[in-house]
C-alpha cells in the first residue's frame, strides 16, 4: 500500500548518523558524505516498486549532479525479517548491478530512520551546505504503471536552488511509496 510523508520544517539540521556502507563494507557518517553545496539523503530499499520504477534515472541524476559538487547517499531501513530482499547482501548486489554512484548505508537498528522521521521509500532529503534542510519530497511525479515518465524534476529543481544560492520552493510535494517495514 502507498504511503505518503509528512512534512518536516525547512531548516531543521541534519542528524548525525555511521552506517554499514554495502558496498565498501565500512563505516560512513554524514560528516564523509556532506558536501558544502548540498546533500541529498535518501531511503531507498531493494523490494519497493515505486523505488524500482526511478532507479535508473536516480542513478543518472546522482551522475549529473555530483559534476556540481552535490553529494548523495541512500539508506535501507526495512525490517529484513519481513522483507529479506532489503538486507545487506541483497543491497549490495543491486548496487553492483546498477553502479550505484553513492554509498548505499544499512540502518539495521532503524534509528536513522527514526531521527530523520522517514515513513517511505523513496524519500529524499536535501541538506544546504550548512546541513539544514532545504527540500524534503519526491522525486518526481512519476508512479509505477503511470505512464508518467521518470525525470526527477521535483528533486533536480530543489538542487538547481540551492546551487544558485535561490530559496527553497514553498510548496514541496511530498515522497509517496511504500511504507518503511518497522521493528515490532
Amino acid at each position: 500500500m502507498a504511503q505518503s510523508t509528512t512534512q518536516i520544517e525547512l531548516g531543521s539540521k541534519a542528524h548525525h548518523f555511521a552506517l554499514l556502507d554495502t558496498i565498501s563494507d565500512q563505516l560512513v557518517s554524514l560528516n564523509d558524505v556532506a558536501s558544502s553545496k548540498a546533500t541529498v539523503i535518501m531511503f531507498i530499499c531493494n523490494h519497493c516498486p515505486y523505488v524500482r520504477h526511478i532507479l535508473p534515472q536516480l542513478v543518472q541524476v546522482a551522475e549529473e549532479y555530483k559534476q556540481k559538487g552535490v553529494s548523495f547517499v541512500a539508506i535501507s531501513s526495512n525490517d529484513v525479517q519481513l522483507q529479506p530482499q532489503d538486507g545487506p547482501e541483497e543491497m549490495k548486489m543491486l548496487a553492483d548491478e546498477l553502479q550505484f554512484p553513492f554509498p548505499y548505508l544499512y540502518d539495521q537498528t532503524q534509528m536513522v530512520a527514526r531521527h530523520y522521521m522517514a515513513e517511505c521509500t523513496p524519500e529524499f532529503f536535501v541538506y544546504d551546505g550548512n546541513k539544514r534542510l532545504a527540500y524534503h519530497g519526491q522525486f518526481d511525479n512519476s508512479r509505477p504503471n503511470s505512464n508518467t515518465p521518470v525525470t526527477g524534476q521535483d528533486l533536480k529543481q530543489a538542487l538547481d536552488l540551492l546551487l544558485n544560492q535561490m530559496p527553497a520552493q514553498e510548496h514541496q510535494q511530498p515522497s509517496v511509496g511504500c511504507g518503511i517495514k518497522w521493528r515490532e
